[in-house]
């Protein structure tokens, strides 16, 4: 039937009637909250090219769980700042390390009951030179080693399985990280810790403002090397079958809103859980369009995160988590 028998806006009369057919649901539930864990006591250190973002303590990250529980987010990504640096990045595995610290605390505070505790996997926050693995200097340079990189991967996300982690996060894109990362949890008794693989990691502009809120900028070179290239759909699906065959729970996508065909396109071919990243690139360009009067904050915010979930992704991880919460509350 065609006009004027059909008139697509009969459905979109009245908010009530929008919401009954409405085809994407955004909830609290569904958003996980960044956080940048560093040394102290009572520090709340503002990022500056992330406004609202910070590098918060043990005592103000366990405050921060409280709150992303009481607003209902399903939970919360943890990110390390250790007080020392070395070229294996150890600080990633150590007992007593930043995230370690973190989860154990996070654990025993009440809100441990309502979140899921994500830790990422990676070495770039730990090493001195800023690169997710062990560099080799070459006749020509220097290279990032794959398989040497990938005992250190393991213990780490051993460790932070130990520590309290409900998933660990390998971000890094060494291949074959994800079976090492599964047969070091099984060995130690965590198997029932989950894995969720950034499985199609592209090596992207918009990570600029994460690296000063992790502090771990390359020091040489770039990650071009490991990251994907931005231009490869076709590889990314391979690397998400990979992961799954090596033993991944879900995957996550990274960045999401420049590569929501890539969401799609995951969300076509498998049937676990998928997760997209909104990066803090992607977050501070909204936030400087926002502060200059460009954009209602609230309708982009909840529209940027109703895209990622359109595209086919189950959970957004974000930094407007909370902000998000409240609006959806």
């Amino acid at each position: 039937m065609s006009f004027p028998q059909s008139r697509m806006r009969r459905l979109r009369r009245t908010e009530a009637l929008r919401s009954l057919v409405r085809e994407t649901t955004l909830e609290p539930g569904d958003l996980i909250y960044p956080l940048f864990i560093c040394p102290g006591e009572g520090v709340r250190k503002p990022v500056g090219s992330m406004p609202g973002v910070f590098n918060v303590s043990v005592d103000e990250a366990v405050r921060e769980a409280e709150e992303a529980a009481s607003l209902g987010l399903g939970g919360l990504l943890l990110f390390g700042l250790p007080e020392a640096k070395d070229e294996q990045g150890s600080g990633a595995w150590d007992e007593n390390g930043i995230v370690q610290q973190g989860l154990r605390a996070i654990k025993n505070s009440a809100a441990a009951k309502k979140l899921v505790l994500i830790a990422d996997v990676c070495l770039c926050e730990y090493t001195s030179h800023g690169h997710c693995g062990i560099v080799k200097e070459t006749p020509d340079g220097w290279t990032v080693e794959n398989d040497p990189t990938l005992d250190l991967l393991a213990r780490t996300a051993a460790s932070l399985a130990l520590a309290g982690a409900d998933v660990v996060a390998p971000s890094d894109m060494m291949d074959g990280r994800v079976a090492a990362i599964r047969a070091a949890l099984d060995k130690q008794g965590s198997a029932d810790t989950s894995i969720l693989s950034y499985a199609s990691k592209f090596a992207s502009a918009f990570y600029g403002p994460f690296r000063e809120a992790a502090d771990s900028a390359p020091q040489f070179g770039d990650r071009r090397s490991y990251q994907m290239d931005g231009a490869n759909l076709r590889e990314a699906m391979r690397e998400i079958d990979l992961d799954l065959a090596e033993g991944a729970d879900m995957i996550l996508m990274k960045p999401a809103m420049p590569y929501l065909d890539v969401i799609r396109a995951a969300r076509e071919r498998v049937d676990v859980p998928i997760g997209a990243y909104q990066v803090s690139g992607e977050y501070s360009m909204l936030q400087a369009a926002i502060a200059k009067g460009w954009l209602d904050r609230d309708r982009a915010i909840l529209e940027s995160l109703v895209g990622i979930r359109r595209a086919g992704a189950d959970f957004a991880v974000t930094y407007f988590a909370k902000d998000a919460a409240k609006l959806l509350n």
